[in-house]
Protein backbone atom coordinates (compact mmCIF):
# COMPACT_ATOMS: atom_id res chain seq x y z
CA UNK A 1 0.00 0.00 0.00
CA UNK A 2 1.36 3.43 -0.95
CA UNK A 3 1.77 5.81 1.98
CA UNK A 4 1.73 9.59 1.82
CA UNK A 5 4.53 11.06 3.92
CA UNK A 6 2.81 14.08 5.48
CA UNK A 7 5.95 14.83 7.51
CA UNK A 8 7.51 16.09 4.28
CA UNK A 9 4.79 18.74 3.94
CA UNK A 10 7.05 21.54 5.16
CA UNK A 11 5.77 23.89 2.47
CA UNK A 12 3.72 23.95 -0.71
CA UNK A 13 6.60 23.01 -2.99
CA UNK A 14 7.62 19.95 -0.96
CA UNK A 15 4.00 18.90 -0.43
CA UNK A 16 3.19 19.18 -4.13
CA UNK A 17 6.08 16.92 -5.08
CA UNK A 18 5.11 14.37 -2.44
CA UNK A 19 1.46 14.41 -3.58
CA UNK A 20 2.43 13.92 -7.22
CA UNK A 21 4.66 10.95 -6.38
CA UNK A 22 1.92 9.43 -4.20
CA UNK A 23 -0.77 9.79 -6.86
CA UNK A 24 1.53 8.41 -9.52
CA UNK A 25 2.17 5.29 -7.42
CA UNK A 26 -1.49 4.86 -6.49
CA UNK A 27 -3.26 5.64 -9.76
CA UNK A 28 -0.64 5.38 -12.46
CA UNK A 29 -1.05 7.90 -15.31
CA UNK A 30 2.00 8.98 -17.31
CA UNK A 31 1.85 12.64 -16.27
CA UNK A 32 0.84 14.31 -13.02
CA UNK A 33 1.18 18.08 -12.64
CA UNK A 34 0.64 20.98 -10.27
CA UNK A 35 -0.01 24.09 -12.36
CA UNK A 36 -0.52 27.84 -12.06
CA UNK A 37 -2.91 29.88 -14.21
CA UNK A 38 -1.64 33.38 -15.02
CA UNK A 39 -3.67 35.08 -17.73
CA UNK A 40 -3.44 32.85 -20.81
CA UNK A 41 -0.36 31.07 -19.45
CA UNK A 42 -0.77 27.62 -17.95
CA UNK A 43 2.48 27.15 -16.05
CA UNK A 44 3.70 23.74 -14.92
CA UNK A 45 5.12 24.29 -11.43
CA UNK A 46 5.85 20.62 -10.71
CA UNK A 47 5.54 17.56 -12.92
CA UNK A 48 5.88 13.82 -12.43
CA UNK A 49 6.33 12.85 -16.06
CA UNK A 50 6.83 9.40 -17.54
CA UNK A 51 6.40 9.86 -21.26
CA UNK A 52 5.01 13.25 -22.26
CA UNK A 53 8.23 15.27 -21.95
CA UNK A 54 6.65 17.95 -19.75
CA UNK A 55 9.15 19.55 -17.38
CA UNK A 56 8.87 21.99 -14.50
CA UNK A 57 8.53 25.49 -15.94
CA UNK A 58 6.81 24.40 -19.15
CA UNK A 59 4.29 27.02 -20.30
CA UNK A 60 1.16 25.90 -22.15
CA UNK A 61 -1.95 27.77 -23.24
CA UNK A 62 -4.63 27.70 -20.54
CA UNK A 63 -7.61 27.89 -22.88
CA UNK A 64 -6.30 24.86 -24.81
CA UNK A 65 -6.33 22.61 -21.75
CA UNK A 66 -8.75 20.05 -20.38
CA UNK A 67 -8.41 21.84 -17.03
CA UNK A 68 -9.90 25.04 -18.46
CA UNK A 69 -12.92 23.04 -19.58
CA UNK A 70 -13.13 21.30 -16.19
CA UNK A 71 -13.01 24.59 -14.25
CA UNK A 72 -15.84 25.97 -16.40
CA UNK A 73 -17.94 22.88 -15.64
CA UNK A 74 -17.87 21.60 -19.21
CA UNK A 75 -16.18 18.33 -18.31
CA UNK A 76 -15.90 16.04 -15.26
CA UNK A 77 -12.99 16.04 -12.83
CA UNK A 78 -12.33 12.38 -13.60
CA UNK A 79 -12.67 11.11 -17.16
CA UNK A 80 -11.56 7.44 -17.50
CA UNK A 81 -12.15 7.82 -21.24
CA UNK A 82 -11.71 11.47 -22.13
CA UNK A 83 -12.54 10.90 -25.78
CA UNK A 84 -16.24 10.40 -24.97
CA UNK A 85 -16.43 13.85 -23.34
CA UNK A 86 -17.09 16.42 -26.12
CA UNK A 87 -15.35 19.30 -24.30
CA UNK A 88 -12.20 17.20 -23.88
CA UNK A 89 -12.33 15.57 -27.28
CA UNK A 90 -12.45 19.01 -28.92
CA UNK A 91 -9.92 20.74 -26.65
CA UNK A 92 -6.88 21.89 -28.66
CA UNK A 93 -4.37 20.20 -26.34
CA UNK A 94 -5.98 16.86 -27.16
CA UNK A 95 -5.11 17.46 -30.80
CA UNK A 96 -1.47 18.10 -29.89
CA UNK A 97 -0.76 15.17 -27.57
CA UNK A 98 -2.40 11.80 -27.00
CA UNK A 99 -4.82 11.86 -24.07
CA UNK A 100 -7.10 8.92 -23.35
CA UNK A 101 -7.81 9.58 -19.66
CA UNK A 102 -7.86 12.69 -17.50
CA UNK A 103 -8.00 13.70 -13.84
CA UNK A 104 -8.13 17.34 -12.75
CA UNK A 105 -9.17 19.34 -9.69
CA UNK A 106 -8.77 23.08 -9.08
CA UNK A 107 -6.40 24.66 -6.57
CA UNK A 108 -8.42 27.50 -5.06
CA UNK A 109 -7.20 30.28 -2.76
CA UNK A 110 -9.10 31.97 0.04
CA UNK A 111 -12.04 33.87 -1.40
CA UNK A 112 -12.45 31.46 -4.29
CA UNK A 113 -9.64 32.74 -6.53
CA UNK A 114 -8.38 30.07 -8.91
CA UNK A 115 -4.64 29.52 -8.54
CA UNK A 116 -4.19 26.50 -10.81
CA UNK A 117 -4.84 22.78 -10.90
CA UNK A 118 -3.72 19.36 -9.72
CA UNK A 119 -4.14 17.18 -12.77
CA UNK A 120 -3.07 14.08 -14.68
CA UNK A 121 -3.30 12.65 -18.20
CA UNK A 122 -2.61 9.25 -19.73
CA UNK A 123 -2.49 8.27 -23.40
CA UNK A 124 -4.90 5.34 -22.98
CA UNK A 125 -8.37 5.10 -21.38
CA UNK A 126 -8.40 3.82 -17.80
CA UNK A 127 -10.75 1.77 -15.66
CA UNK A 128 -13.92 3.44 -14.37
CA UNK A 129 -12.69 2.43 -10.91
CA UNK A 130 -10.55 5.59 -10.77
CA UNK A 131 -13.75 7.63 -10.32
CA UNK A 132 -13.91 6.32 -6.75
CA UNK A 133 -10.58 8.05 -6.03
CA UNK A 134 -11.98 11.55 -6.65
CA UNK A 135 -12.75 12.37 -2.97
CA UNK A 136 -9.14 11.58 -2.03
CA UNK A 137 -7.77 13.71 -4.90
CA UNK A 138 -10.04 16.59 -3.91
CA UNK A 139 -8.88 16.28 -0.31
CA UNK A 140 -5.25 16.49 -1.44
CA UNK A 141 -6.03 19.53 -3.58
CA UNK A 142 -7.59 21.30 -0.58
CA UNK A 143 -4.55 20.43 1.51
CA UNK A 144 -2.22 21.87 -1.14
CA UNK A 145 -4.40 24.97 -1.43
CA UNK A 146 -4.18 25.65 2.31
CA UNK A 147 -0.40 25.16 2.33
CA UNK A 148 -0.15 27.44 -0.68
CA UNK A 149 -2.25 30.10 1.03
CA UNK A 150 0.04 29.98 4.06
CA UNK A 151 3.18 30.21 1.92
CA UNK A 152 1.85 33.14 -0.11
CA UNK A 153 0.90 35.07 3.04
CA UNK A 154 4.45 34.61 4.33
CA UNK A 155 6.02 35.78 1.06
CA UNK A 156 5.78 39.52 1.75
CA UNK A 157 7.51 39.15 5.12
CA UNK A 158 10.18 36.95 3.55
CA UNK A 159 10.84 39.62 0.90
CA UNK A 160 11.16 42.31 3.58
CA UNK A 161 13.61 40.14 5.50
CA UNK A 162 15.68 39.48 2.38
CA UNK A 163 15.77 43.17 1.53
CA UNK A 164 16.80 44.07 5.08
CA UNK A 165 19.61 41.51 4.92
CA UNK A 166 20.72 42.98 1.59
CA UNK A 167 20.90 46.56 2.90
CA UNK A 168 24.63 46.11 3.41
CA UNK A 169 24.83 45.79 -0.37
CA UNK A 170 23.69 49.34 -1.07
CA UNK A 171 25.02 51.96 -3.42
CA UNK A 172 26.51 54.82 -1.38
CA UNK A 173 25.52 57.48 -3.93
CA UNK A 174 21.82 56.65 -4.33
CA UNK A 175 20.88 54.42 -1.40
CA UNK A 176 19.54 51.84 -3.86
CA UNK A 177 20.90 48.31 -3.92
CA UNK A 178 24.22 47.79 -5.66
CA UNK A 179 24.92 45.07 -8.20
CA UNK A 180 25.63 42.46 -5.52
CA UNK A 181 22.36 43.17 -3.72
CA UNK A 182 20.50 43.13 -7.02
CA UNK A 183 21.90 39.73 -7.97
CA UNK A 184 21.03 38.28 -4.56
CA UNK A 185 17.44 39.56 -4.54
CA UNK A 186 16.90 38.54 -8.17
CA UNK A 187 17.96 34.99 -7.29
CA UNK A 188 15.60 34.88 -4.31
CA UNK A 189 12.65 36.12 -6.38
CA UNK A 190 13.44 33.70 -9.22
CA UNK A 191 13.15 30.83 -6.74
CA UNK A 192 9.69 32.07 -5.70
CA UNK A 193 8.63 32.50 -9.31
CA UNK A 194 9.60 28.91 -10.01
CA UNK A 195 7.79 27.59 -6.93
CA UNK A 196 4.56 29.59 -7.19
CA UNK A 197 4.43 30.87 -10.78
CA UNK A 198 4.50 34.52 -9.71
CA UNK A 199 4.59 36.96 -12.63
CA UNK A 200 7.40 39.52 -12.61
CA UNK A 201 8.84 42.28 -14.80
CA UNK A 202 12.25 43.87 -15.07
CA UNK A 203 12.84 47.51 -16.05
CA UNK A 204 16.24 48.58 -17.38
CA UNK A 205 17.14 52.29 -17.10
CA UNK A 206 20.06 54.21 -18.59
CA UNK A 207 20.61 57.90 -17.92
CA UNK A 208 20.94 60.14 -20.96
CA UNK A 209 23.75 62.65 -21.11
CA UNK A 210 25.64 61.82 -17.90
CA UNK A 211 28.97 62.07 -19.71
CA UNK A 212 28.02 65.49 -21.03
CA UNK A 213 27.16 66.69 -17.52
CA UNK A 214 30.48 65.35 -16.21
CA UNK A 215 32.39 66.99 -19.07
CA UNK A 216 30.66 70.38 -18.96
CA UNK A 217 29.58 70.79 -15.33
CA UNK A 218 31.95 68.48 -13.47
CA UNK A 219 31.69 65.14 -11.73
CA UNK A 220 30.05 66.68 -8.68
CA UNK A 221 27.08 67.67 -10.80
CA UNK A 222 27.19 64.26 -12.49
CA UNK A 223 26.94 62.61 -9.08
CA UNK A 224 24.02 64.86 -8.21
CA UNK A 225 22.24 63.75 -11.41
CA UNK A 226 22.72 60.11 -10.36
CA UNK A 227 21.33 60.91 -6.90
CA UNK A 228 18.28 62.56 -8.44
CA UNK A 229 17.73 59.54 -10.65
CA UNK A 230 17.87 57.29 -7.59
CA UNK A 231 15.38 59.50 -5.74
CA UNK A 232 13.05 59.49 -8.73
CA UNK A 233 13.12 55.70 -8.97
CA UNK A 234 12.41 55.28 -5.26
CA UNK A 235 9.45 57.63 -5.56
CA UNK A 236 8.00 55.81 -8.58
CA UNK A 237 8.20 52.15 -7.58
CA UNK A 238 6.02 50.14 -5.19
CA UNK A 239 7.30 49.17 -1.75
CA UNK A 240 7.64 45.50 -2.70
CA UNK A 241 9.74 46.25 -5.80
CA UNK A 242 13.53 46.14 -5.88
CA UNK A 243 15.60 48.97 -7.39
CA UNK A 244 19.35 48.96 -7.90
CA UNK A 245 22.15 50.95 -9.44
CA UNK A 246 23.84 48.21 -11.44
CA UNK A 247 26.46 50.34 -13.21
CA UNK A 248 27.74 53.89 -13.53
CA UNK A 249 24.62 55.36 -15.13
CA UNK A 250 22.60 52.13 -15.30
CA UNK A 251 19.69 51.22 -13.03
CA UNK A 252 17.28 48.29 -12.86
CA UNK A 253 13.92 47.66 -11.21
CA UNK A 254 12.46 44.25 -10.37
CA UNK A 255 8.67 44.49 -10.24
CA UNK A 256 7.37 41.53 -8.23
CA UNK A 257 3.91 40.01 -8.71
CA UNK A 258 3.70 42.20 -11.80
CA UNK A 259 2.30 41.23 -15.20
CA UNK A 260 2.56 42.99 -18.56
CA UNK A 261 -0.19 45.51 -17.82
CA UNK A 262 1.17 46.34 -14.36
CA UNK A 263 4.68 46.66 -15.81
CA UNK A 264 3.47 49.25 -18.29
CA UNK A 265 2.02 51.27 -15.42
CA UNK A 266 5.34 51.13 -13.57
CA UNK A 267 7.08 52.33 -16.74
CA UNK A 268 4.63 55.24 -17.03
CA UNK A 269 5.17 56.23 -13.38
CA UNK A 270 8.94 56.09 -13.80
CA UNK A 271 8.83 58.29 -16.88
CA UNK A 272 6.50 60.81 -15.20
CA UNK A 273 8.69 61.05 -12.10
CA UNK A 274 11.87 61.36 -14.19
CA UNK A 275 10.23 64.24 -16.03
CA UNK A 276 9.27 65.91 -12.76
CA UNK A 277 12.86 65.55 -11.51
CA UNK A 278 14.16 66.86 -14.86
CA UNK A 279 16.12 63.64 -15.41
CA UNK A 280 16.42 62.30 -18.94
CA UNK A 281 16.61 58.51 -19.18
CA UNK A 282 15.93 55.68 -21.59
CA UNK A 283 13.76 52.82 -20.32
CA UNK A 284 12.97 49.30 -21.44
CA UNK A 285 11.06 46.50 -19.75
CA UNK A 286 10.33 42.82 -20.21
CA UNK A 287 8.01 40.31 -18.56
CA UNK A 288 9.49 37.14 -17.09
CA UNK A 289 8.85 34.08 -19.23
CA UNK A 290 8.37 31.14 -16.84
CA UNK A 291 10.47 28.87 -19.03
CA UNK A 292 13.39 31.34 -19.21
CA UNK A 293 13.54 33.20 -15.91
CA UNK A 294 14.32 36.66 -14.57
CA UNK A 295 17.87 36.97 -15.87
CA UNK A 296 16.60 36.50 -19.41
CA UNK A 297 13.90 39.13 -18.75
CA UNK A 298 16.63 41.52 -17.58
CA UNK A 299 18.59 40.94 -20.79
CA UNK A 300 15.47 41.56 -22.85
CA UNK A 301 14.66 44.73 -20.87
CA UNK A 302 18.21 45.93 -21.45
CA UNK A 303 17.89 45.32 -25.18
CA UNK A 304 14.55 47.16 -25.24
CA UNK A 305 16.15 50.08 -23.41
CA UNK A 306 18.90 50.39 -26.03
CA UNK A 307 16.33 50.20 -28.81
CA UNK A 308 14.47 53.07 -27.13
CA UNK A 309 17.70 55.04 -26.69
CA UNK A 310 18.81 54.57 -30.29
CA UNK A 311 15.35 55.08 -31.75
CA UNK A 312 14.76 58.59 -30.47
CA UNK A 313 16.58 61.87 -30.23
CA UNK A 314 18.27 61.95 -26.83
CA UNK A 315 16.88 64.77 -24.74
CA UNK A 316 19.37 67.27 -23.47
CA UNK A 317 19.95 66.96 -19.69
CA UNK A 318 18.67 69.78 -17.52
CA UNK A 319 21.03 72.71 -17.32
CA UNK A 320 20.41 72.93 -13.58
CA UNK A 321 20.79 70.02 -11.20
CA UNK A 322 19.22 70.88 -7.86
Amino acid sequence: MTILDVQSFANFDAAAREVLAFLRQRLGFDLWMVTRVEGEDWIVLQSDDHGYGIKDGTVLRWSDSFCAQMVCGKGPRVAPNSQVIPAYKNAPIGQQISIGAYVGVPLVLEGGTLFGTLCAVHPNPQSDAICAELPMIELLSRLLSRLLESDLKATEQIRRTEQAQAEAWSDSLTGLYNRRGWDQLMACEETRCQQYGHPACVVAIDLDGLKQVNDTQGHKQGDELIRQAGNAIQQAIRKQDVAARVGGDEFAVLCVDCNDESGERVMDRLQDVFDSFCVSASLGFAVRNPSQGLNQAWQEADQAMYVAKNGRKIAQPCSHVA
